[in-house]
């Protein structure tokens, strides 16, 4: 019994010095690991182990490296701030019409829309009457063709005129011929060989030639001759020839609209053509306005009205009386129509400037473009242009009002401003490749 209680002891006291070793072996690491001091600069490497397990043998470069979610950011805004800038030379820009003008306080118009019809100008439009009875005997002038005020453009032949230039040739002559009379008697008279009747006699007669001189002339002017003519007409078989022919003169100048005749065709007469040409001069025209009785305190002679972008004229009548089958009132307005972009008879639509309110920036709505949803304009840069986001406000159609993103006195693109959009889209596309 001793004997088997001594084994049982020795194998739990084995038992109990195993688990020792044991534990006291898997806590050595940890307490070396605690244990192990902080490399320095100039310590040799650290074990393999080391460099991947504690803090401070990280990344050397990772304080000095940028943060990767700002080195896009700031990427991409230095990306936008270049795409709105536009290059572009002083040539360029002139060849290409670009205007430019500085931003200014302005004025904001009410407008009233109203619709008109183009009419020639009354006041421009001339009628070419034969005031004699003939013939058509040259038309000088064709439809369409562009005629001065006093240049001849067709030649009528005319008994009427040659009987007058006859009566007025032989006028002259008597009276040159009573005017010779007279200075003979009044020699004689003062050298007391003739009497005093045969004087007054002379002198009598003599004036009454000057009157019957006087009024062929006159009847001549009435019938349109012209001094020129008249002054030229002379005695004399040769000058006799062509007395019928009786120039036609354009009272103004413009084109010809209508031509009325042929070469032939009797004039004056019962029952015939009395005009020749119809003229107009259409480098102002007018547009009749329709207005309704409800707005016409509204309009007042003297106002502008716009065409859209094409033109703008004034406001010269507005009729006291209205159209007894419409109930509108005729409005007239004078438009500038040098290139003659508006044809009488054409339909318009016309703003009425009807109040004015004071802006302190205002910019023309041409020199406006909307670049990804926003308003911008371009701002003129000494390289060319840039691009300038603008909140705008009041619209008048052809001026707006500028509440943020410019200053007074800026330069900026107020025409041809798609042709810098385009430029601007042709850049960013190739900044982007």
């Amino acid at each position: 019994m001793k004997k088997l209680g001594l084994v049982v002891g020795c194998l739990l006291l084995g038992t109990v010095a195993g688990a020792y070793f044991y534990h006291a072996e898997s806590f050595a690491p940890a307490v070396q690991q605690t244990m192990v001091p902080k490399p320095d600069a100039q310590s040799s490497p650290v074990s393999e182990h080391s460099e991947h397990t504690g803090p401070e043998h990280a990344d050397p470069d990772h304080q000095h490296k940028p943060s990767e979610t700002s080195a896009p950011h700031e990427a991409e805004h230095d990306h936008e701030k270049e795409a709105d800038k536009l290059a572009m030379a002083t040539e360029q820009i002139a060849k290409s019409n670009i205007a430019v003008q500085r931003v200014e306080p302005g004025v904001l118009h009410s407008r009233l829309s109203v619709p008109g019809t183009v009419i020639p100008d009354r006041n421009r439009v001339g009628r070419v009457p034969s005031k004699v009875v003939g013939t058509v005997a040259e038309l000088r002038k064709r439809l369409g063709d562009q005629v001065k005020s006093g240049e001849v453009i067709a030649m009528l032949d005319s008994r009427e005129v040659a009987d007058a230039k006859s009566e007025y040739i032989a006028a002259t002559v008597n009276l040159g011929l009573q005017e010779t009379l007279f200075q003979r008697e009044k020699t004689l008279w003062d050298k007391r060989v003739s009497s005093e009747q045969r004087l007054l006699r002379a002198e009598a007669i003599f004036q009454e030639a000057q009157v019957r001189r006087d009024l062929a002339k006159q009847k001549l002017s009435a019938l349109g001759v012209s001094d020129e003519s008249i002054a030229s007409l002379k005695s004399g078989a040769g000058e006799l020839k062509g007395l019928e022919r009786y120039e036609i003169k354009a009272p103004i100048s413009g084109r010809i609209v209508e031509q009325l005749v042929d070469i032939g065709t009797p004039m004056g007469g019962e029952g015939q053509a009395h005009e020749l040409y119809a003229i107009a001069d259409l480098s102002k025209v007018w547009i009749e306005l329709i207005v309704s009785p409800q707005d016409l305190h509204l309009i007042k002679e003297g106002q502008q009205i716009s065409l859209g972008d094409t033109g703008s004229g004034t406001i010269i009548f507005t009729s006291p009386v209205l159209n007894q089958d419409t109930r509108s009132a005729r409005v007239i307005a004078s438009v500038d129509n040098e290139d003659g972009a508006w044809r009488p008879g054409s339909f318009v639509t016309a703003d009425i400037a009807v109040s004015e309110e004071k802006a302190d920036l205002v910019i023309p709505k041409t020199a406006l473009q909307t670049i990804e949803g926003q308003s911008r304009v371009f701002v003129r840069t000494p390289e060319g242009f840039e691009t300038r986001q603008v909140t705008i406000g009041k619209d008048d159609g052809s001026t707006v009002e500028v509440l943020s993103g410019l200053e007074a006195g800026e330069p900026i693109a107020v025409a041809n401003t798609f042709l810098l959009k385009a430029e601007l889209g042709k850049s960013e596309a190739q900044h982007d490749h």
